[in-house]
């Protein structure tokens, strides 16, 4: 009669109690992103920009060939962390101080580094934030990707003790002077308007002004698994229907990067020519999404820029939100001081158009 051992060769994941302030972790495992990745990408979001949709509308603005999404970059990057940093988490939070530095190209092969910046233990002791900063690099160790991200971690054992705490200060935004790393100086006459979908430039936008994006995209359960796969994101809450059954929410969660690629497609109605995410200066996840829900989005023109040196491009920053069953014509987002019901994603983020 054989006994039953537990090996120690596979892993749980880290949990709260596991980290410390200024750790430093190089995440597995490299991935080379390809053709393939851009077509599945493109087949579960449905983005329209001409830029990354078609080689020859690239090389005739300066680009060697169309590069890769940039949330597509943001995605890959992101799912390397996530099994030494949020295998375990009960939530994604947050993000700040995210730059785009370097245009991905297929064939361009990624890795992440993560170093942890700030912790901070929940009253309720089950659970603390960590906060952590994300290098996305290369395969000539040139940074392509620089973001910071917060996580609600669950505790291996409430008693434990936890390291030094610290909350790090985070910028409310991303300086518009240093935008543009990742965008060539573009061929102007080249950008044809009609191709790209929107007559709109930089200069047509105002501050203050507000876009219902008008169309609805319902998330399907197999799309967002596919999609979260792609970026090889093995978070246990997007996947583990028989766990998640008895877990907060009774289902599995969609995960929030899937929210923000939707809410960036749908902008095209509306932002057409904004081909570039340059920075995310900030973003909550307000509410979670299910398969089944329907989401809009709506934006805001926050700011408007000029980058020193680019007779090319301008910057928008923009603040769009995302609902869920909820069209936007009436601009969906507090009651009071408590965000609508509806609204799943608060996003301010930098955007490049032509000048």
């Amino acid at each position: 009669m054989s006994t039953a051992r537990k090996s120690g060769m596979a892993s749980e994941g880290n949990f709260f109690e596991d980290f410390r302030l200024n750790q430093e972790i190089r995440h597995a495992t490299p991935r080379t992103i390809t053709q393939g990745d851009v077509a599945v990408y493109s087949g579960l979001f449905g983005p329209r920009f001409a830029v990354q949709s078609a080689e020859t509308f690239a090389r005739a603005i300066g680009y060697p060939r169309a590069p890769v999404d940039d949330l597509l970059v943001f995605h890959v990057v992101f799912g390397k962390t996530v099994p030494d940093i949020s295998l375990n988490a009960v939530a994604n939070l947050g993000y700040a101080e995210c730059r785009f530095l370097k245009a991905v190209y297929p064939g361009d092969t990624l890795h992440a580094v993560s170093e942890v910046i700030g912790l901070k233990e929940n009253s309720n002791r089950r659970t603390g934030i960590v906060y952590v900063r994300s290098r996305g690099f290369n395969q000539d160790a040139d940074v392509v990707l620089d973001y910071v991200r917060w996580v609600m971690v669950r505790k291996r054992d409430e008693a434990a003790p936890t390291s030094d705490e610290k909350a790090p200060q985070l910028s409310k935004s991303v300086d518009a002077a240093s935008l543009g790393s990742a965008c060539p100086t573009l061929k102007v006459s080249g950008y044809d308007t009609t191709l790209a979908g929107s007559p709109h430039k930089f200069g047509d936008y105002a501050v203050g002004e507000k876009i219902d994006h008008i169309d609805g995209i319902t998330v399907e359960e197999a799309e967002h698994q596919i999609a979260t796969r792609l970026y090889q994101n093995p978070a246990r809450i997007h996947f583990n229907a028989f766990a998640e059954s008895k877990g907060r929410f009774g289902r599995r969660l969609i995960y929030g990067g899937h929210v923000i690629s939707l809410a960036r497609a749908l902008t095209f109605n509306g932002f057409g020519n904004a081909f570039h995410v340059a920075a995310i200066n900030g973003g909550r996840h307000v509410n979670p999404l299910f398969a089944g829900c329907t989401v809009f989005a709506w934006s805001e023109v926050l700011a408007r820029s000029e980058i020193p040196g680019r007779a090319d491009v301008g910057a928008l920053r923009l603040r769009t939100i995302a609902t869920k069953d909820r069209p936007c014509a009436d601009f969906p987002l507090k009651d009071g001081d408590e965000y609508d019901p509806a609204v799943i994603l608060d996003l301010d983020y930098w955007v490049l158009m032509p000048r």
